[in-house]
């Protein structure tokens, strides 16, 4: 019982995220129907799909004040990440050639490449930025400059050219944004699904007015669900912990990293697998692997930074104690290592398909094993995790 209730509430959690997500992502689209196909992926969807990311390294700082929690945003956020560059760009792919649209897909190597390198320069910022026994609000404010950096190079690169040739396409087009779906389902019936779009876009066009007041109902919805997120991850590393009214029951007693690890940053992920598969489903391919790049980008620096700035400017530096920065130390090297892995996958041979998608779900099938291994002490999970700081130490000098 005292897994269970966590568990339980984890779920509704991710089903909340995920229907919220969905709004989030419909009107940021709409704000951001200008902006090119990649340059779209890589920025206003990685933005609105990494929310969850965002309130749950805030709540998880702010709930627990301490570096136990700052770790849990570190889980979440790296977890989060490995799974966007290996689960997502693997379903993509799956659910493509499952539909039988495609036995492979192509996808630009300009975007790989770009976005491929952006992350894993800015997961060595992560790396290098953060491996100290104390850290500060400009450790924050570093990591949320590399992300607008970043964000100022896409739309930069976004050539005048092809902004002119979108904006023709799309200037007689505003009806994209009318979904027919939405005249299929009844107000009841959307209330009890959680549509977001059909309770507030209703079953005409969308405009300016509709779509912000849903991106504020969604962000709200979010952040919400993100504190009970953190609450049940709380609950389940906890020795024993107490529910009000239901009494006290026994959790797992394990980090809050480890359960961050898995079941936070699969939960606030929701979204960006959603946005991914849909976007790879409509045959826009460069838009599916960008986004789960772009999420990645900004998990790994916003996400986190945000939080990390606004907790030392309010309460102080943290002090993480020596286990916890060997622990941090690890994950960030593990995150940095399978992203190189991830984007050599990518970039090799000129498309996707079954075999590399397989490829990445056993990768990433076994980061969860070594995970869980951890968390229960098993002595080969340990030898893995001394060898894995022996070399970054070595090789990135971190003490």
């Amino acid at each position: 019982m005292g897994i269970i209730i966590p568990l339980v509430l984890i779920t509704i959690c991710c089903i909340v995220i995920w229907r919220a997500g969905d709004g989030f992502m419909t009107a940021s689209e709409y704000v951001g129907r200008n902006l090119s196909d990649g340059v779209r992926g890589a920025t206003i969807n990685a933005i609105a799909s990494s929310m969850p990311e965002v309130f749950t390294s805030f709540f998880f700082l702010f709930v627990l004040m301490d570096a136990e929690g700052f770790s849990g945003g570190i889980g979440t956020t790296a977890g989060s990440a490995i799974f966007n560059g290996m689960v997502i760009p693997a379903v993509s792919v799956l659910a493509v050639i499952g539909i039988g649209m495609a036995k492979r897909i192509e996808v630009s190597k300009k975007v790989l490449l770009r976005d491929g390198i952006a992350l894993i320069l800015a997961e060595l910022v992560f790396l290098i930025l953060i491996s100290g026994a104390s850290l500060e609000w400009y450790h924050g404010l570093l990591l949320m400059g590399v992300y607008f950096i970043y964000l100022a190079y896409m739309l930069l690169t976004m050539q005048k050219k092809e902004l002119d040739q979108f904006l023709s396409e799309h200037e007689d087009h505003e009806d994209e944004f009318e979904d027919d779906d939405r005249k299929k389902v009844t107000i009841w019936m959307a209330i009890a699904t959680l549509n977001l779009e059909r309770i507030f876009l209703g079953t005409g066009r969308i405009n300016g007015p509709k779509a912000w007041s849903l991106l504020i109902f969604s962000t709200t919805s979010i952040a919400m669900v993100s504190y009970l997120l953190v609450i049940a991850c709380e609950w389940l590393g906890e020795k024993t912990y107490e529910v009000p009214y239901l009494g006290t029951f026994e959790g797992l007693d394990i980090p809050v990293m480890f359960v961050a690890l898995i079941l936070a940053s699969a939960a606030s992920s929701f979204p960006d697998t959603i946005i991914s598969i849909k976007d790879a489903q409509k045959g826009q391919y460069d838009d599916a692997i960008s986004n789960a790049l772009g999420s990645n980008i900004f998990d790994v620096c916003f996400a986190l930074g945000f939080p990390l700035f606004v907790f030392t400017i309010i309460k102080g530096p943290i002090q993480m104690p020596p286990e916890m920065i060997d622990l941090s130390t690890e994950l960030r090297f593990l995150l940095w290592l399978l992203t190189v892995v991830a984007v050599v996958i990518y970039t090799t041979g000129k498309y996707m398909g079954k075999g590399k998608a397989t490829l990445l779900l056993v990768i990433y099938f076994m980061f969860v094993l070594y995970i869980v291994g951890r968390g229960a002490d098993n002595p080969l999970a340990e030898e893995i995790s001394k060898i894995l700081l022996t070399v970054v130490r070595a090789v990135f000098g971190i003490a």
